[in-house]
Order: structure tokens, then sequence, then C-alpha cells
């Protein structure tokens, strides 16, 4: 499941509307994260999450004629992003596993400790 993005080709920012549930502040925080992603490094970036975990993964791609993308830029930020932003993404799994997969908040939990 694809929760936002940002394109730095079209200059736009999508978020599911799945998810709106989610506290207007991680709404927030999520499209800063996207946006200044994509103008730093360029490329489109998504914040998705496993269908049968709710992990939350990051990923990025860009146009193959696309020569000013930073890959190497891009992996480093998303590993920063990764350690910078744990907690936002810890709580966007729980909310997934309780929401989506209609865990108990105990069960949520539980997932993460095995």
């Amino acid at each position: 499941m694809i929760l936002c993005g940002a394109n730095s080709y079209e200059q736009k920012f999508y978020f599911d509307s799945a998810c709106a549930s989610l506290p207007q502040q991680v709404k927030d925080e999520l499209k800063i994260l996207c946006v200044t992603f994509v103008e730093d490094v360029g490329g489109i970036l998504t914040v998705e999450l496993d269908d049968a975990s709710g992990d939350v993964r990051l990923s990025v791609r860009a146009d193959e004629a696309d020569y000013l993308f930073d890959e190497v830029g891009s992996e480093l930020k998303i590993k920063q992003m990764q350690v910078q932003r744990r907690e936002l993404f810890e709580a966007l799994r729980a909310y997934y596993r309780v929401f989506f997969l209609h865990m108990s908040p105990e069960e949520a939990a539980a997932q993460d400790e095995d």
C-alpha cells in the first residue's frame, strides 16, 4: 500500500485517502519528509506499508533520462530518515496493524518484539 509520495518531475504530493484518519500532524510530517527529499535529490519517493506486516518502506526511483538524480545521495538520505524518523515509522506500522490488519494494540506491539 502506498501511503504517500512526492514526485519532483510533476511537483506533486500524493496521500492515500484510506489513511485520512491519521492525525493532521503526522500527515504534515509525511508531506514535509517527502517533499524535502525530492527537492534535495530529485526523483520520486513513496512511503509504502507492507500489506502483510505493516512495515514501512521508503522507495525511490528516477526517470532514466534524469542525469541530475543523485542515486548515492538518495540512499544516504533514506538511511538518515530511517534513523531520524524511527518513531514516526513505528507509529505508522502500529497504525496500519490496528486499523487495516485489525490487530489489537497489544498484538501489534507483540509483533515488533518477535
